[in-house]
């Protein structure tokens, strides 16, 4: 009897042995838990610098009619600005000042027989702008005031120069390139409204109109 109970027993045991065998093969440890990555904060003071061009349209007015043509040409300046994030909206303001090399001329219509220029050597812009944080990346819009000058000139009169204010409004994105440092890429439409340019200075009393679409790139810096 004493011989049946240990054949018995052994029986189990080994049965019992690749039922555990098992249990360790399914029984794998968890994977380890996903890496998010912390989300970026815009809130703080920055600087940069920016770049790039315009291009748009303007409108030489005098009593005998209008002539409009093309304007065009380069910016480059620097830039100024805060933000302060809530959640993922990213409220700011930011303003800039560049050189300007917008400019464009006609010698067709009323200014057939001579040239009539409108030129902009400088433009500045103060905006409040409205992100939203995604990851590394913030598409914004953006709008406020425009500020820039207005050179009038016919060829044979000194011309006048008119510092205008008018408004700017535009989007862009930003994105971060490495630890303080980011990039952005951004569209402004700027209206500095007319000057005007009296018949001593351009022989006929002369309205020109400045309208332009800016492009321009940009690095900034964040404390």
């Amino acid at each position: 009897m004493k011989k049946l109970l240990l054949a018995g027993m052994s029986v189990l045991a080994l049965g019992a042995v690749p039922a555990k065998s098992a249990d360790l093969v399914r029984r794998r440890p968890p994977p380890p838990p996903a890496v998010v990555a912390p989300l970026y904060n815009w809130t703080g003071f920055y600087v940069g610098i920016n770049g790039g061009g315009g291009f748009g349209h303007s409108n030489f007015s005098t009593p005998f009619g209008t002539s409009g043509f093309d304007t065009s040409g380069g910016l480059a300046g620097g830039t100024l600005g805060y933000n302060y994030q809530i959640g993922q909206a990213v409220l700011g303001i930011e303003g800039d000042g560049d050189w300007s090399g917008i400019k464009g001329s006609t010698s067709s219509g009323i200014c057939a027989g001579t040239s009539c220029e409108v030129r902009n050597d400088w433009l500045a812009t103060v905006r409040g702008r409205l992100g939203y944080a995604y990851g590394r990346f913030m598409p914004y819009i953006t709008g406020g005031a425009a500020f820039g000058d207005i050179k009038t000139s016919v060829s044979g009169f000194n011309g006048s120069t008119t510092d205008k204010a008018g408004w700017t409004a535009g989007a862009g994105l930003e994105a971060i390139i490495s630890g303080p440092w980011s990039a952005k890429l951004e569209y402004l439409y700027v209206d500095l409204g007319k000057a005007s340019c009296g018949a001593i200075d351009c022989g006929l009393p002369t309205d020109a109109s400045f309208h332009s679409h800016i492009v321009r790139a940009g690095i900034n810096y964040r404390f």
